[in-house]
């Protein structure tokens, strides 16, 4: 008897893809429905790519049906925070109708299974840096707000149905495919890995860094940074989870410790062999000191194990995958 099919949503983007490749490879029969408006068709490997959205109603229906999904994992979202502020109904439009109208989709397929894409700005500013899943949500943007909500309907629409959930709030996810087939080739990307690898090789002319007087060991930000690859295996035990009976539930996906921005930079010019050129600019509005993830509960109850907990391999990836796109 043939597996049911995975639908992911999203999966020419950056983290998508990863996911999609790492279910591909465990078996899984993958279907990725994504527009291409920041997604990449090359970043779909072995795995079916439909090009369409997901506020095509009559499409995603037909989808479910055709391919006999029975999960749907979601990660089609518009995830700049600065867009977000500047053009807040595009992102509620994108990310928060948008997955009203895929869960609508789901709901009337009986999807049995629905993994999200969350992320830590449903936290907004936590008064101790670190973020619980019990956490007061205080977003402080519209991508986060708009993250937010459609938590909301995933909760209430798992309460009215048989549909379980999990939502995956990450923290800041970089590196790359450690095979370099896939990686980061998001355009004008504010992802710090990401910008300080832009410049190592001289896509940026220069990299800034926004405050330098906070009340962290250094002056800068502290953020919890993940490996894509661990986050991605995150996705694949939350769907062990689900299939295993287990009830509608949320995780942060983080390592549990931070790395302020200057030693992220020392560690991508040290690793890149010369100096950036670093400008220090004032604090932005909204950026919390620190950030970081209480890591404990997706271990315990998912097993998940990271394996790439290693700055310098989140760098090295990084770096190998911008020096693969600036030779194309």
């Amino acid at each position: 008897m043939e597996k049911k099919g995975i639908l992911v949503t999203g999966g020419a983007g950056y983290i998508g893809a990863h996911v999609a490749l790492m279910l591909a490879e465990a078996g899984e029969r993958v279907v990725v429905l994504d527009n291409l408006s920041t997604g990449f068709a090359e970043s779909v490997i072995q795995s079916d790519l439909i090009i369409g959205d997901m506020a095509d109603t009559p499409l995603v229906s037909s989808l479910l049906r055709e391919h006999d999904i029975d999960t749907v994992m979601h990660f089609a979202a518009h995830t700049i925070v600065p867009e977000s502020v500047a053009d807040p109904l595009k992102y509620y439009r994108n990310n928060t109708c948008g997955t009203r109208n895929l869960l609508q989709c789901c709901q009337e397929a009986g999807i049995k299974h629905f993994v999200f894409s969350s992320t830590a700005a449903v936290y907004g500013i936590p008064t101790d840096g670190v973020a619980r899943e019990d956490t007061p949500n205080a977003p402080i943007n519209p991508y986060g707000t708009s993250k937010l909500m459609s938590e909301w309907m995933l909760r209430d629409l798992s309460t009215a149905s048989p549909m379980r959930h999990v939502a995956l709030r990450y923290f800041n996810v970089a590196g790359s495919d450690p095979e370099g087939r896939i990686g980061q080739s998001t355009e004008k990307a504010t992802l710090l890995i990401k910008v300080a690898c832009e410049a190592a090789v001289g896509k940026r002319s220069h990299i800034s860094v926004f405050g330098t007087d906070y009340p962290t060991p250094d002056g800068t930000g502290v953020r919890d940074y993940i490996h894509v690859t661990d986050l991605a295996a995150a996705h694949l035990k939350a769907l062990d989870y689900l299939r295993g009976g287990g009830a509608s539930d949320t995780f942060n996906v983080g390592y549990g410790h931070g790395l302020s921005v200057r030693q992220v930079l020392d560690t991508v010019q040290r690793l890149n062999g010369k100096p950036l050129d670093i400008r220090e600019e004032p604090r932005r509005a909204g950026d919390p000191p620190s950030l970081v993830a209480a890591a404990e509960r997706i271990r315990a109850v998912l097993g998940w194990e990271p394996q790439h907990d290693d700055l310098e391999f989140i760098v090295r990836t990084s770096l190998e995958w911008e020096r693969k796109l600036a030779d194309r």
